[in-house]
Parts: structure tokens; C-alpha cells; sequence
């Protein structure tokens, strides 16, 4: 993420250059220029039309790919998502949210919670009935948790949060509201579907389908994750079909001998990479 300076920053005066001309002058002459800014006719790019229910332009619109109604399910999902996302042309969320009826899909944006400022997801974090998903030691395998679970009997809230792996990580520890919440991770073996992004190994999925596989579970209903899955699939091979290529995961790469960036020199970072050639035991996100 870039850092843009501040606008009053960019107009600093350099600390020991020549004095041209009093304070005064200065802020006219600025005055001058951005009053001849403001006087530039402003041309409005085109933006193309966006389907309202998929969020993807009209073009390529993926309602096809979509269930003709959203999908009962009695879980609530919540995807907090790093800001970083927003901007992401390709991204997952919005199909989830269109595959689940209004209230089942809440997306919460940013990057640090707190209670005083976030009461509301505080008070979800705080519920009994809430799960996060996020690998870990103290995590449970949500297929074991529910197993002897009626259909229904518990309403249970699910928290995934949304962001590269290292947004993922960096938001979850250092955001205590999330270490409220069971943790749970998802331990089927599955390889993920989602080839037009780089993905850290073979088993770390995409919110998608983590919310796909994890709906599947709480719901006790296979047909969901299919279902969920299938405008996934359609956008990455419509991605493919016009010069996209397949991302493999880091792992893969490094396994193959086709890694071509440069070893990083932080002895944490060979270690990650390491560690992702001899574990076999890395969970999805």
C-alpha cells in the first residue's frame, strides 16, 4: 500500500532555501494557482454499466452462474474485510453476498475494532453462538464441532476475514475482539479453485470459498458449497479465456523449481517459505 503525503506537506518550503518572496505573497501566488486549477474543465471518465445484483460490468455479468433465489441457510455471515480489498477488480465477496439472502452477507471494512468504537461487532465477537474462522493451535476443526449438532438447533454467527494472508494474519492478532470469538479452521482436503490469483499454498482458499465450505458444514448441506463455488469457477474461466494465466500457489512453485523472484534475506521469511515445501499440515484461511 502506497503512502500518499498530505497535501500541506507537498507545499512544505525546503528548509534552507532562498527567500524569494514574503508569507503573503506566498499564499496569494498558491491562492492563484489553485483558483486557475479550479477553472480546468474537469472531463468525467465513462465508467461501464455494473450489474446491481453481481457487481461485475454488464458485459460479463455472472447471474447466470448465480441460484435463480438467494440460499436459506439460518447461519449469519460476517466478512471483515481489509480496506485494501474495496478497490480489488477481481473480487470474491460481492458473489457471496449475491448467492445469500439480505442479512446473511455482512461485510465489515477496516483495519483496527475496538469496542468503544464498534459496539455492535463487539457484541457479535461476545456471543456464545459466534465462530471465527482462522487456522491455528487453538483452533477447532468446525466438521467436529457440529457433528452432533441437530440442523438448526443453533443460529451460529461466522467471522471470516478478508485480505491477503498477511492483512489476514496482521488484522486478526492485533485486533483483540477477535480472540473472543471459538476459533475454528476448516480441515477437509481441498485445493483451491480460484487459479487467477496467487494463493500462499495449495490448500489456502478464497473468502468464497471458505464461506462455501463452511456454510456446507454448519448447514449440513454439500449442495451449498457446489452451488457457491459455481460464479466462482465461471469468472475464473471467462478470466482464462481472454489472456488471464493460471496462478500457482508459492508452494507449488517452490516444490516445481519455478519460484523466479529473488530469496528474500529475512531469515523469518526463508523459513515461511521453508516451511511451506516440507508442511504438510498448513490449513486454509
Amino acid at each position: 500500500m502506497e503512502n500518499v503525503p498530505s497535501s500541506c506537506s507537498s507545499f512544505a518550503p525546503e528548509e534552507n532555501g532562498p527567500e524569494t518572496c514574503d508569507s503573503s505573497s506566498a499564499e496569494d501566488g498558491l491562492d492563484d494557482a489553485f483558483g486557475d486549477m479550479a477553472a480546468l474543465p474537469v472531463e468525467v471518465g465513462e465508467r461501464r454499466p455494473t450489474c446491481l445484483r453481481c457487481r461485475r460490468p454488464q458485459k460479463v455479468c455472472l447471474c447466470p452462474f448465480l441460484p435463480p433465489q438467494p440460499l436459506e441457510v439460518s447461519t449469519c455471515l460476517y466478512v471483515v474485510q481489509h480496506p485494501a480489498e474495496e478497490s480489488r477488480v477481481l473480487r470474491t465477496v460481492p458473489l457471496l453476498a449475491a448467492c445469500l439472502p439480505q442479512g446473511k452477507c455482512n461485510v465489515i471494512v477496516g483495519r483496527r475494532f475496538s469496542e468503544r468504537k464498534h459496539p455492535e461487532l463487539a457484541a457479535l465477537c461476545q456471543d456464545s453462538r459466534t465462530l471465527i474462522l482462522y487456522p491455528g493451535p487453538e483452533s477447532q476443526n468446525l466438521e467436529e464441532l457440529v457433528k452432533y449438532q441437530e440442523v438448526g438447533s443453533v443460529e451460529h454467527n461466522i467471522i471470516i476475514i478478508d485480505g491477503t494472508w498477511s492483512q489476514a494474519k496482521n488484522m486478526f492478532l492485533k485486533n483483540s475482539l477477535f480472540h473472543l470469538p471459538k476459533q475454528v479452521q476448516l480441515n477437509r482436503d481441498l485445493c483451491s479453485q480460484y487459479v487467477i490469483r496467487t494463493q500462499p499454498s495449495n490448500i489456502c482458499l478464497s473468502t468464497l470459498e471458505c464461506a462455501a465450505v463452511a456454510l456446507s458444514i454448519l448447514e449440513q448441506n454439500d449442495n451449498i458449497q457446489e452451488v457457491l463455488l459455481r460464479p466462482l469457477k465461471a469468472l475464473c474461466s471467462f478470466q482464462l479465456e481472454h489472456g488471464a494465466q493460471i496462478h500457482h500457489s508459492k508452494e507449488h512453485l517452490l516444490k516445481n523449481g519455478m519460484y523466479d523472484k529473488p530469496m528474500p534475506k529475512n531469515k523469518r521469511k526463508i523459513k515461511r517459505m521453508e516451511k511451506l515445501v516440507t508442511d504438510h499440515n498448513i490449513c486454509p484461511r
